[in-house]
Formats: structure tokens, sequence, C-alpha cells
């Protein structure tokens, strides 16, 4: 990676959000592994926190040994992991002030419901398409019951609150068209049109649970996240999060998204295509195999895990060319 960073010294704060829904396999190590060492080369802290606000898909004891992983490699984070499921009063504080904003509203529409209206307007979904929400309870839910609450895209574009964090990206805009552009430290520019693309996204679920991401902004605002390192199929989220960012007045983190691990399908390592739990009886293997993806170069000589990972942070840090 050569891309220039420029950060203020002590300001960084990075973080690895894994959810417990299983243990860690080699693409969540890989994540892990290059937001550990992006917070290390630049001097900052580095936080975990446990996503587990989707219960029905957690697994006991999951959060216990992710943490147990990442220790076995070397990666021990500066603070206590948060836990998201402790956080619902700051989650429905967060809703309430977009509702009063006028920049949430309840909807009623099921999936189906969904599917029926797009297929009617002749915009039928396509495979691996994202469901677009066309607005159908914009203007009200004509007295059926609510099932969840949304965040009006459309509108974002009038709600500009500046970056409250000096190091922060340049604030991306939102032009006429509501095209936001932003700069990723390894895609390079990107642009998406929220309202054209998912359209009104969900804040709060029909079975009362917390979208991921309402719950991911507030946290990562809450906890003072200056740098966002995660992987590439995350990427597609990133237009959604600043959108929310700028409407609850947050600071603009940046954004680095690392590349995947792909399974023998050719799609994305993941707990539901097979990905095994992660062995981490050597974790210099472990690591070298996670640096490898993220372009680090193999055989580094190391007797023990913090051996390898401080040669890995200083190759990192003059990769990433770090300026103070």
């Amino acid at each position: 990676m050569q891309t220039s960073v420029s950060v203020v010294p002590g300001r960084y704060i990075g973080r690895f959000a894994p959810s417990p829904t299983g243990p860690l396999h080699a693409g969540s190590m890989v994540a892990a592994l290059a937001s550990w060492l992006d917070a290390r080369a630049h001097a900052g802290r580095w936080l975990v926190r446990i996503e587990d606000i989707d219960t029905p898909r957690c697994v006991p004891g999951a959060d216990a040994l992710i943490m147990q992983q990442l220790a076995a490699c070397g990666l021990l984070p500066d603070a206590a992991p948060l836990y998201q499921s402790q956080r619902s009063s700051f989650y429905q504080a967060a809703l309430d002030t977009l509702v009063a904003a006028g920049l949430a509203y309840p909807c009623a529409c099921s999936r189906s419901d969904i599917e029926q209206a797009l297929a009617a307007s002749g915009q039928p979904r396509m495979r691996h398409q994202e469901l677009r929400y066309p607005g159908t309870c914009r203007h009200g839910l004509q007295g059926r019951p609510t099932r969840a609450w949304r965040f009006l895209t459309e509108n974002c574009k009038q709600k500009r609150p500046p970056a409250l964090i000096p190091h922060a990206q340049a604030a991306p805009d939102l032009v006429a068209d509501q095209m936001l552009h932003w700069n990723d430290r390894r895609l390079g520019q990107q642009q998406q049109n929220v309202n054209q693309t998912v359209g009104d996204f969900v804040l709060e679920r029909a079975d009362g649970l917390w979208a991921y991401q309402l719950a991911v902004v507030v946290d990562d605002g809450a906890q003072g996240i200056s740098d966002i390192v995660r992987g590439e199929d995350l990427a597609d989220n990133t237009a959604r999060q600043i959108g929310l960012q700028r409407a609850l007045g947050l600071p603009l983190p940046r954004y680095l998204h690392t590349p995947l691990v792909l399974g023998s399908d050719g799609e994305k390592l993941s707990k539901q295509n097979g990905a095994t739990a992660l062995d981490t009886s050597q974790p210099i293997h472990v690591l070298a195999q996670a640096g490898q993806v993220l372009g680090l170069p193999a055989g580094l000589s190391a007797q023990t895990p913090a051996d390898w990972l401080q040669q890995a942070v200083a190759l990192w840090g003059r990769a990433t060319k770090i300026d103070r």
C-alpha cells in the first residue's frame, strides 16, 4: 500500500469488530491483523468491539474464544472489549435524534412487500444485488403497524455537520445528485448514491433488534475511532455510515478496506461457506499467512509472535508512508 496518510500523534484509535457467531477463521484474522498493524504503526490505540446485537446468530462462548485466538497471536487490545448488546440505550438515543431531525421514519413493509413493489415498478432485484427500498412508507404508514425504522437517505445532503477530529480525511460531500464521494486508503476514490443504490435503509429491525449500520456508527463515534480498517466486503457499507455520521454530527474516520480471503468457490471465505476455525497452536504460521494476504513478505525470521509482529509493524509503517 503506497497511500500517504497524515496522522496527528496520539490521536489514532483503531478497532477490530468481530461478530461472535463462531471462532475466527483465516479471513477474519486478516482483518484483525491489518487493523492491529495499522494502529501500532501509527503509535495509536487498538480496541476490540464484540458486535453481538444480532443475538439469534451469536454462539455462546464465541466471544471468549475470539479473544483467546487474538491473544495467542499477540494481538492484545488496549482496553476491555465493548459489547454492543449492552448499548441499546445509546442506539435508541441516536434513533430519537434522527427522528426529531426528520431523518428517520417508521416503516410497515415486509420483505415481500418490497419485492412486490420493486417488481411492479419494473425494478426486479438481480442476483447478488441489494434489495433497494422504494420509499413506500416515506409519507406515512396508512394505518399499518410499524415493523421497522428507516433512515431517510433522500435528505441526508441537507445535514452537513463538520468533522470533529482534525486529522480526519477531508469531509466527503453530497452533491446535487446525492452522490457521496470519499477516499479509501487502499481502494482510492470511491462514490455511491445511497438513495439510488439501497434506498432508505433500516435502523431498527422488525424483530426489535438494532441494525448494524446504526450500531457501528454510534459505537465508532463513542469510542473515538479515527481509522476503520476492515475487509473489502464491507466497503459497500461506507457511504451509508458516512451519511449517518454526518446526520448525527459524528467525526468522519478514514477507511481502509483490506483484501479478502476467498474460498474454493471463489466467494469470500466465511462461516456460511464452510470456513474452518483458525488453529492458533502455531501463531507465527497464522500471522505469516494473514500477512501474505496483506502484501507483507513471506519468510520473516521470528521465534515468537511478538518478534514477527515487531517486524511487520515496521514494514507496514513504511508501506503506508505515515506523515507526521
